[in-house]
């Protein structure tokens, strides 16, 4: 993807049913685990461990964390050297998408008690629309916490129900805890008495997929760590069905999978198809093989089917997938690599005009495969989301080539809305569909239906969130697919591009054709999957007409 968009968190939970053979061989095993998810978050990492058999006066929970410049491999590092051996290991990566990259923001987290029944580590990947909400009831029961981030207060809303009764099941009390939390997760925590749990939203916005055998039971955030690490088929490796919580007892050694959550309709993120999940899940690739050969139309109508003077390639690195499905379908003359992008490229000059000079260098060019006012060039992308890269790096790079045209074509449809449940997209303005929605019913004097959406959106901000709908919708019915991509492609175009220029994207329905099991995409229908999205998107809309810069949950 051209934009830096930073999204969900990856976790992984390892409990072992019997004593490794191999001394380190849980870390190292934890180790390949984090790794192998290590594009899920790099601002910061953690790892926690379980030891079964710790004598009064010494620690069960061992936790490590590190938000430095390299914090996974700073973590794997101090437990390997601290020879942190365990029964149970949670790990954990961390996206800040919202900034706030402090050490304790980092997971896992733990709340601690004398009594181990009591005591709790935890991690997850997950974003809560109704944290606020959540904090002040925590508070009105007698809690006062020193954080207001999602992490503590779903720590807290567990730690409440296990100080209420320690003794119910652990499915019980997950689903007392969860009752009023809205947003998506997959949350894995470790009980100071051995068992440990993993428990996935109700419509499976979050990913979540584990593994058990005879020696070990082993959950992350996808599949393809899980079979890297120990060896197995993707038959093997399940998906943690929406709603239901795996259950691990360290006593017992068994392993039970049991419905949680009230059932609600499944509502998994697409988003981890376009682009999140790495691209060796067999499904995902497929799946974006075929986004690649759903834009083979739009694409040759964009050169005038002239493939003879059109030279195929794509925005490096995920991109490539959708780009070998374009590739396959359209079987054309002349594609390759056109971009370079420099994953290592590093500056630490302290002025930040200068280090701002140098960022942009990070992509390069292959020379001398564009013929100067003959060829047209096409360029894959996952996603155009914010458009910055484009605009300010990518086109005015390509320009250099002097080629007649050049169409960037992205492989999932506009992003209409904000997300609120794990990825960094909190606002409307960022948007540059929306952007482009609001120029065009300015430009074509109908201000009326932008105002009537405000005032619509004001009134919806005074019910509950149940009663709320998405008031921002009416903004981009007004408009045609057609007149999007057109706007999106001239607020895109910078001052003095020779070329000309034009963006397409992927339809919606092409896209759902694409992930018939991946419903959930509010993010380009406005369809949240709980109700929290609607206050959400609603209070975008208010903040962005008010002139107010700040988060909408």
């Amino acid at each position: 993807m051209s934009d830096e968009l930073k999204h969900e968190c990856g976790v992984a939970l390892l409990a072992f049913h019997r004593p490794p053979a191999l001394p380190g061989f849980g870390l190292e095993q934890m180790s390949l685990l984090l790794e192998k998810q290590h594009n899920r978050g790099q601002d910061g990492a953690g790892l926690g461990v379980w030891q079964a058999d710790a004598v009064p006066g010494i620690p069960y929970f061992k936790i490590f964390k590190s938000n430095g410049r390299n914090p996974l491999a700073t973590v794997l590092e101090n437990s390997h050297t601290a020879s942190a051996e365990g029964d149970i290991l949670l790990g954990h990566l961390r996206y800040g998408t919202f900034g706030n990259n402090n050490l304790e923001d980092c997971h896992p987290l733990l709340r601690e008690s004398a009594c181990r029944n009591r005591a709790l580590m935890l991690a997850g990947n997950f974003n809560l629309t109704n944290s606020r909400a959540l904090l002040q009831k925590l508070t009105l029961a007698g809690h006062h916490l020193t954080s207001s981030s999602d992490t503590a207060i779903l720590l807290h809303c567990i730690g409440h129900e296990l100080e209420k009764n320690p003794e119910q099941s652990i499915e019980e009390l997950l689903r007392n805890a969860a009752k009023d939390w809205d947003g998506g997760f997959l949350i894995c925590g470790v009980i100071g008495d051995g068992k440990a749990f993993a428990l996935r939203d109700a419509a499976g916005i979050r990913p979540g997929f584990y593994y058990t055998g005879e020696a070990e039971t082993v959950v992350a955030s996808e599949r393809p760590p899980i079979q890297t690490a120990f060896g197995l088929t993707a038959r093997q490796v399940h998906e943690i069905p929406p709603g239901s919580v795996l259950l691990i007892d360290n006593k017992t050694h068994t392993v039970t999978v049991k419905p949680c959550l009230p059932a609600v309709k499944i509502r998994q993120c697409v988003f981890e198809r376009v682009y999140f999940s790495r691209g060796n899940d067999a499904d995902v690739q497929q799946e974006r093989l075929k986004m690649g050969k759903m834009l083979l139309e739009p694409v040759l109508n964009a050169v005038e089917n002239d493939i003879d003077n059109t030279y195929f390639s794509y925005i490096p690195n995920t991109a490539n997938v959708s780009f070998l499905g374009l590739l396959e379908k359209g079987r054309f003359p002349r594609f390759g690599q056109l971009v370079v992008k420099d994953a290592k490229f590093r500056t630490f000059i302290a002025d930040l005009d200068v280090r701002k000079k140098l960022n942009m260098h990070i992509y390069d060019l292959v020379y001398g495969v564009i013929r100067p006012g003959q060829d047209n060039i096409v360029l894959l992308d996952d996603s155009i989301v914010r458009g910055n890269t484009i605009e300010k790096l990518l086109l005015p790079l390509l320009d250099r080539l002097s080629s007649r045209k050049i169409v960037i074509a992205s492989a999932s449809p506009p992003l209409c809305y904000p997300d609120c449940y794990g990825i960094d997209m909190a606002s409307l303005e960022e948007l540059v569909a929306f952007r482009a929605a609001i120029a065009i019913l300015q430009n074509t004097g109908r201000q009326h239906i932008i105002d009537s959406c405000y005032t619509a959106a004001c009134a919806d901000l005074q019910k509950t969130d149940a009663e709320m709908r998405n008031q921002v919708k009416p903004i981009y019915d007004a408009i045609s697919f057609s007149e999007l991509c057109v706007e999106i492609g001239r607020i895109l175009t910078p001052e003095g591009l020779q070329a000309r220029f034009e963006v397409v994207y992927q339809t919606l329905d092409n896209l759902r054709q694409c992930c018939p099991a991946h419903t959930g995409d509010w993010y380009f229908s406005g369809d949240y999957p709980t109700p929290g999205g609607n206050r959400v998107v609603n209070q975008a809309l208010v903040n962005y007409i008010n002139g107010n810069h700040q988060r909408a949950y």
